[in-house]
């Protein structure tokens, strides 16, 4: 692989992200907003016509990040933007807090920043970027004063999964960078936890 830098998503940067996420704003239309925004804001890929499908979710994302809030790291290589990884303030990300199946077990627990997803073009996959996106998440992090940085990985059990059924990463790459693994304590979906500064 080419030599690859990991920069966070500025306002200088947004036409690199929204030219990176494409027409199909990533997956699905996404835009990746879904934790950002709740549920009936949501704008999902069957609920809208196909010439709007996805606008509200493309004109949030546009907002947060020409507002400055950074949602997230862009990977580059000599061919410009090739990844993407959504890491943040755990608070940033509503629709944790309301979610029945990775709800917080300490909703006010301080310093937590969370990983949500990743996304990376298909001619791009399997070839070690997903990792350095995620070493870049950690050290992001940690830059930024979080205490630990959580994440949703999906259990794969060694195997390969659709690239839309792991965007939240999986367990494996998560164990292999450190993190503890954890079921959730609601439901059966795991919980990737990294601390980054002593207790």
């Amino acid at each position: 692989m080419s030599i690859v830098s990991i920069e966070p998503a500025t306002a200088e940067r947004w036409d690199d992200l929204e030219n990176l996420f494409g027409p199909t704003g990533a997956y699905g239309h996404c835009w990746c907003t879904f934790f950002r925004r709740r549920a009936k804001d949501h704008t999902a890929s069957v609920s809208c016509d196909r010439s709007t499908r996805g606008l509200d979710n493309k004109d949030e994302l546009r907002r947060l990040t020409l507002d400055g809030r950074v949602p997230g790291l862009l990977a580059y290589d000599g061919d410009g933007p090739c990844g993407w990884v959504s890491v943040a303030p755990r608070e940033d990300f509503i629709r944790l807090s309301r979610s029945r199946t990775l709800r917080p077990a300490d909703p006010g627990e301080p310093g937590v920043w969370s990983l949500v997803c990743f996304w990376l073009p298909p001619r791009r996959r399997r070839r070690g970027l997903g990792s350095r996106l995620l070493d870049g998440a950690i050290e992001y992090a940690r830059a930024g004063g979080a205490r630990v940085l959580e994440a949703y990985p999906v259990d794969t059990a060694g195997g390969r999964a659709p690239s839309a059924e792991v965007y939240t990463g999986t367990v494996e790459m998560f164990r292999r960078a450190g993190f503890t693994i954890q079921g959730h304590h609601t439901s059966e979906r795991v919980v990737a936890r990294l601390a980054l500064k002593a207790e």
